[in-house]
């Protein structure tokens, strides 16, 4: 059994159009919710998610930065990621993940008043590749 890099995870990812990001409720429960992955992106542990500053769930981060996300692909290959969030408010950070597909949710763009920016830090990805599995630390 081969040890995946971070690259050939990266790879395999961009084949996954959403990712669930998983966040702890107010009540300590787990709440989850899709969004999309960008595949046109080089996962390099480190992911980023456009959302409202109002949702519930950039208040649960707020109250709890540990979140994780999954990623399930074609062929048994999934994907778990343990990480931490922050909330980026940061237009020229904006720019840098915007996608034309945005401007559906988010009419004026990066200046769409009450955009926020979700970045997940990996802290360890567990991954399965039809009978392998794995695990990287970062």
């Amino acid at each position: 059994m081969s040890q995946m890099s971070l690259s050939d995870l990266s790879e395999k990812m961009r084949q996954i159009d959403i990712a669930m990001l998983s966040t702890h409720a107010e009540d300590g429960s787990i709440a989850s919710r899709p969004m999309s992955n960008n595949g046109e992106v080089e996962y390099d542990g480190r992911s980023y998610y456009f959302t409202w500053e109002q949702s519930h769930m950039v208040g649960e981060i707020k109250r709890d930065p540990k979140v994780s996300l999954t990623f399930q692909g074609p062929k048994a290959f999934a994907v778990a990621v343990e990480g931490k969030a922050e909330l980026v408010r940061d237009k020229a950070r904006f720019q840098e993940h915007w996608t034309p597909d945005l401007d559906r949710w988010f009419e004026k763009g990066i200046d769409t008043p009450g955009v926020v920016m979700i970045e997940v830090g990996a802290t360890r990805i567990h991954y399965w590749n039809g009978e392998e599995d794995g695990e990287i630390t970062l």
